[in-house]
Parts: structure tokens; sequence; C-alpha cells
């Protein structure tokens, strides 16, 4: 075969598989099947049909097999995938002695409810017999009749049934492997007549101009089950009232397939929640799944990621609210939402540091977004907090918990109530946190009085020796810590002047009088004992490839002459291979978003510039 033929064909292909895509979302997109096509499960088969005017088949538990080869106008594939679900819809998988048929009397009912809806382009171009009524007067008729085939070629198959009873008998499709939806398939009358009810009512909006088309997303999201949950939180639940009427809901299938977004997910910073429309929740699984995302925001998960992994993160946030929400009794847990008592009073960076010992395990688990990504929308870094976005969250969380409170609306678990109230106050500096965690290893120093050298005042009293206040040499000579200095070109130098500025001063102010440092970059560089003072003004960006920490670390834990209860701190831009301390106390110090590439042992403290 030529290469332009080989072209032509690919180009034949893929024109067929984009007409197929835009007849799928056609049909998803009309309000009528808004819910019905929730349920079905539409297979696309590469095989060869079997007769030339075969697109489509449809079987009792709610898949459609569909023949993408077959040559058709988007409208064309609409009209042929909504016949199918009509077959569902008007409850057509009836035992019927003569199953042919019926089949065919049923095809005639779909075909005259579709042309009057005037809804997609018939694949055939074939006149509707007269007297098309009911399905069951059809089929007595076609029964009676000599011809039967004028009746036929008004379904999905050509001449042929479209309608699969039992599908061990159709040996079409014996090698295509699929598996039903449901174990149980849904009422597909009552998920029909939903639809129908919006279609109507959306048909008249278009009518008096209202509305622009059909397929107006403003339609079908204005009073969707997702909006009543919210106008529930407002007018009924006033720790999350506020937080719920700040949101606005995105419920746009395009929009969440383009996203991944399975069920549900949120962007604090944008003020936005996308629910699937195609998700399948009631409305009490609709307010457990909204509350789960208004927690997420409220509380500020997006920014208390800060150096952990952010999928880990955002299933430890999981646990937690999910817990609360669960003894909260907020609406029903949808299956498969993740649960665990075993994590019941523990905050989410306790939960965290727990799941990180064990990330094989929980990296195969799925958020309401999907399997292996968060519902947490945000960047990726540097994420900077907006101050008054912020502060809005923190005054209606506040606000919401006091009004909640006082008028006795419901249970809330104290963690979450810890939690609440712990936003209510200042973060604290990352410096002051920086001095605390210093503050454990170097205890305020003991004076002793010495006559070696005299006081300051002893001039004023010749004849009366006067001790000087000193320090005990034991004392200082193990009042020291390490520094690990990361100093290749990918660390930025405001980060660092900032990080030893801090440490100077706390050295200073402490009566640390020397700090052991080490230089890291492409090897290590030790710089022995020097004063505070003099670290900032000898530390260089040497840039000298990538950043391996782990020389500079066995350097000290190895030196004889560095205590071995000295804590070491590690300033780095996250940009380094995994270190390994053996049992030895440290701690990181890193710019605000950076991200260490393995679970830290120690405390991280992140810098804001």
């Amino acid at each position: 075969m030529s290469k332009a033929k080989k072209a032509a064909d690919s180009k034949k292909r893929n024109t067929a598989k984009e007409n197929f895509e835009k007849g799928c979302n056609i049909v998803k997109r009309h309000p009528m099947f808004r819910y019905i096509s929730a349920h079905i499960n539409i297979i696309r088969s590469e095989s060869e049909p079997s007769s030339e005017n075969r697109f489509a088949l449809v079987y009792d538990d709610g898949v459609i097999l569909c023949y993408i080869k077959q040559r058709a106008q988007p409208e064309q594939w609409a009209r042929v995938i909504a016949h199918c679900m009509l077959h569902l819809a008007m409850d057509h998988f009836k035992k019927k002695e003569f199953r042919t048929e019926w089949n065919i009397a049923c095809d005639l009912v779909v075909e005259k409810f579709l042309s009057d809806f005037h809804f997609g382009k018939q694949i055939c171009n074939y006149m509707l017999p007269q007297g098309t009524s009911d399905e069951d007067s059809l089929y007595h008729r076609i029964c009676e009749s000599s011809d039967k085939m004028e009746f036929a070629g008004f379904g999905t198959a050509g001449n042929l049934a479209d309608m699969v009873f039992e599908r061990k008998n159709d040996t079409s499709i014996t090698n295509h492997k699929y598996t039903s939806t449901f174990s149980k398939p849904p009422n597909w009358q009552t998920e029909f007549a939903k639809g129908l009810s919006v279609a109507v009512r959306s048909a008249v909006r278009v009518a008096s101009g209202d509305l622009e088309s059909l397929l107006s997303d403003s339609d079908l999201s204005e009073k969707s089950i997702a909006n009543l949950a919210r106008e529930w939180f407002i007018s009924h639940y006033p720790l999350l009232g506020a937080i719920a009427a700040n949101f606005r809901i995105i419920e746009d299938h395009t929009v969440c397939e383009n996203m991944d977004i399975s069920i549900a997910a949120v962007s604090p910073a944008m003020s936005e929640i996308y629910i699937n429309p195609y998700s399948r929740l009631n409305f009490a699984e609709m307010k457990f799944v909204m509350a789960h995302e208004f927690l997420h925001a409220a509380l500020r998960h997006d920014a208390r990621q800060e150096w952990r992994d952010g999928f880990l993160w955002n299933l430890a946030c999981d646990l937690v609210i999910n817990q609360w929400l669960t003894e909260m009794g907020i609406g029903e847990r949808p299956d498969g939402v993740l649960y665990d008592e075993d994590f019941k009073g523990l905050s989410a960076e306790a939960v965290y540091d727990i799941i990180a010992e064990d990330m094989r395990k929980y990296l195969n688990l799925a958020t309401l977004r999907g399997m292996g990504i968060g519902d947490i929308l945000s960047e990726e870094r540097n994420y900077i907090v907006d101050p008054d976005l912020d502060d809005f969250y923190r005054r209606a969380l506040a606000q919401g918990l006091e009004y909640h409170s006082e008028k006795g609306r419901g249970f809330i678990p104290a963690g979450l109530v810890e939690e609440i109230r712990a936003l209510s106050h200042p973060v604290i500096p990352w410096d002051a946190e920086l001095a605390r965690w210093f503050d454990g290893y170097f205890t305020p120093l003991e004076k002793i009085r010495s006559y070696a050298r005299p006081s300051r005042r002893q001039s004023s009293t010749p004849d009366i020796p006067r001790p000087y206040w000193v320090f005990t040499a034991d004392s200082l000579d193990a009042r020291t810590f390490g520094v690990v200095l990361d100093t290749s070109g990918s660390m930025d130098r405001r980060p660092l002047a900032m990080a030893l500025g801090a440490i100077t001063s706390y050295c200073i102010a402490k009566d640390v009088p020397a700090a052991r440092v080490v230089f890291c970059d492409a090897k290590a560089y030790d710089e022995g004992y020097m004063k505070p003072e003099d670290i900032a003004g000898t530390v260089k960006v040497k840039g000298r490839g990538g950043t391996i920490l782990q020389p500079g670390i066995d350097l000290l834990e190895n030196a004889p002459d560095f205590p071995k209860d000295a804590p070491i701190l590690i300033i780095t831009d996250g940009k380094c291979d995994k270190v390994m301390l053996r049992g030895r106390e440290h701690a990181f110090l890193m710019p605000q978003g950076a991200k260490l590439p393995f679970v830290p042992k120690g405390k991280v403290f992140q810098m804001k510039l």
C-alpha cells in the first residue's frame, strides 16, 4: 500500500472517530438525556460491522456497543446513541413471543419520538409508516402483516435487531471485553423522566428568550443538586454558610473531563467548586461532598501543604475531614470515599506522618477527584497566601463556629474546633519557630562567680575584691550545633542570607560561641568552627553542579570534635539528594514553597521571603 493511500485511510479513521465523539457530546449535553446518560456505558468497537447499516447495539444493563468505523455525521451518531438510550428509557426490554417484531415496533416508536423532537439526523432516509402509535399496537400490527420488512430498517442495526436480550448469543462481540457500569441497573424510566422535565422547562425558557439554546450550561446548573446543597448550607448550617455563599459551583462535564475530575474538586484561591454532573450523587451525598470541599478551602489545606508531597497531604486531609463529617452527620458518605477509624482524633499533619511511612499503600488510593490525583487545586509552587482571602476564611469559620455553638445547631468534633480556633490566632513567624527549636537544645546558661577576672564595679571599692560572673568552660564547649549549607548554583542568595542572619542573631542571643559549618554542592567543604558573626560573610555560592548533602552530614557525624548530641541544621532549597542521619536530631530550613525529594524525619522550617 502506498504512503498516500495509508495517509488517506488514517485521515478517514480519524474523521470517523471525531464524528463519533462529537455525536456523544451532543447527547450528553442535551438536558433530555442528561441524567440517563450518566448511567450508560458506551463501548467503542474497532471491529468491522457485519452489515452496512449496523451502527450500534444496546443491552438491558445499560451497555451501548458502537461500531465507530461506520461513516456518519455527528448528528447521525447523536441520533443512534439517543435511539439506544430510549430503548432503555421506554422500558422496551420486555420478553415477547416474537422478539424481532417487538424490536421493530420499538424502533418505530423511538424514531417517531426523536423526529417529533427534531433531535439528530436519521441514518436512513425512509419515511416512517403511517399510524405509528404505541409499541403494543404496532407489535400486533406487524405480527399480522404479510410483509414485516416494510416496517424494518429504522433501528441502529439495519434490518437486524438492535436490542440484545442475551449477550452470550451475540457472536459479533464474542471477543470484546467489557463490564457493566452497575451491579444493579438504575431505574431508566425515572432517570429519563428527570431529564425530560428539565428539557421541557429549558424549551419554555428558550421560547421566551431567557436561554439561547437547550444546551446552555447555565440552565443545567441553575437548580441542580449541587446548588440545592449549597442553599441548604447557607440557610441551615451556619458553620459553613458564609463559606458556601462565597463559592461558585461549576458543573460542566467538559471542564471536569479535561481536569480529570470524577466527582468533585475545589480551588480555594479561585473560590470555585467543580462538580461532575455525571457523578450520580443524591442530595445527601452531595451535601457530604460539598462540605468536604468547603473544609479543604476554609482550613487552608492548600497553603498548609508546605514541603509535603501534594497527593499524600491531600489524602491525609481527606481522612481527617471525612472522619469529622461522619461524626457531624452531614449528609451521607458516598461509596468508596476515604475513611479510616484508626485516624480518629488526629490532625492532618499527624496523619501525614503516619501514611508517609507506607507510601506504596496509600499512593494507590483515590480522592474525590480520582485515582492518584488530589481534589485540592492549587499552584504547584511557589504558593503565596492571599491575605484578604486568608482573612475571609478565618473570619467566616470563627463567626460560623460562634453562631453554630450559640444556637445549638449540631455537634462539632473537638479536632475541628481546635483547628478553627488555631486559625484565628496569628501564625508564628518562621524565625520564631526556629528559635523555639533551638531552645530545646540550648537551655539558659548558669553563671558562676570567679575572682580570676575583676568585676566592672571593682574600681568603686578598691579594698574589697569583687568577683566577675562567668560561664563554665564545660558548658560552653558543649554548646554548639552543626550547619550544613547548600551552596550549589540553584540556591538563591536571598533565602541563604535570611537563614544565616537568623542563625547569627540566635547564636548571639543564646550565648552559642561557635557553630560547626560545612558547605556542600558537588562535594563537602569543612569550614570548621566559626563564630556566629563570621558565618554570613564567609559563605559563597560555589555552583559546582548538583547538591549532594550526605557527605557533609557524614563529615559532621564522624568528626571527633563534634559533640554526639549536637543537633544539625540543614539549609537547602530542596534540590538535593536524599539524606540519612543516624538518629541525630536535625531540622531543615528551606525557602517557602520548596519541597524535599524525600520524606524528612526532622522538622522542616519554611522561610517566608
